[in-house]
């Protein structure tokens, strides 16, 4: 799939921080039940790759992609974990350069013109806006769009339910990251139904 097609999966990608393997599959199973089939799983756990890879192979109408990968050896652990994308919350020639010889759909993040300007100068035309409210947010967004109309962005960071239809209002955004959705007290104690239901009523917000 290409980069445009794997942001317009949903127009909400999840963020999580799996700590137990064992809850990979559930969650995936949640999450498209409620109609979201993109996640992006961060390695900022032990159990980050693990879980990849379990949902890579057990449920493969899910596209599963790593999160939080800052350097060359994170993304090759990604690739072999089989995660179908890559986000990182940064952007540098190694990950670029890396993307592009293993032919991997790659997000870098950027926060400044000057990130936007590196990665335009690359090739790459659909980035992460991180930490977006930080950096910014819709403010920043509408800023971006004059001299850069052919960037996309997936903003994440500072996403929740009462902003995100904010950010997606906006001609050059295409989806956006969050958390909320999959809360940790809701994964460790296995609740999957509220992730469900968190994640239908992000989805009926928007609409």
């Amino acid at each position: 799939m290409t980069t445009k097609e794997i942001m317009e999966i949903s127009p909400i990608v999840p963020v999580i921080a799996l700590d137990d393997v064992q809850n990979a599959v559930p969650l995936a199973l949640a999450l498209l039940e409620a109609g979201i089939h993109i996640m992006e799983v961060t390695l900022r756990t032990e159990d980050g790759l693990k879980a990849i890879e379990k949902i890579a192979k057990i449920v493969p109408q899910m596209q599963v992609g790593a999160g939080t990968v800052v350097n060359k050896k994170d993304f090759r652990y990604a690739i072999d974990a089989g995660a179908s994308f890559v986000f990182s919350p940064g952007i540098n020639q190694e990950l670029m350069d890396y993307s592009i010889k293993k032919g991997v759909t790659f997000i870098p993040g950027v926060a400044t013109a000057s990130d936007i300007m590196m990665a335009q100068n690359n090739g790459f035309y659909y980035c992460k806006l991180f930490p977006a409210t930080t950096v910014g947010g819709v403010s920043a967004l509408k800023s971006f769009a004059g001299p850069f109309p052919k960037m996309k962005f997936c903003p994440t960071g500072g996403i929740n339910l009462k902003n995100v239809k904010d950010f997606l209002q906006l001609d050059n955004v295409l989806c956006a990251g969050g958390s909320w959705l999959v809360p940790k007290s809701a994964i460790q104690n296995k609740d999957f139904n509220l992730i469900t239901q968190l994640s239908k009523e992000a989805l009926n917000a928007i609409t």
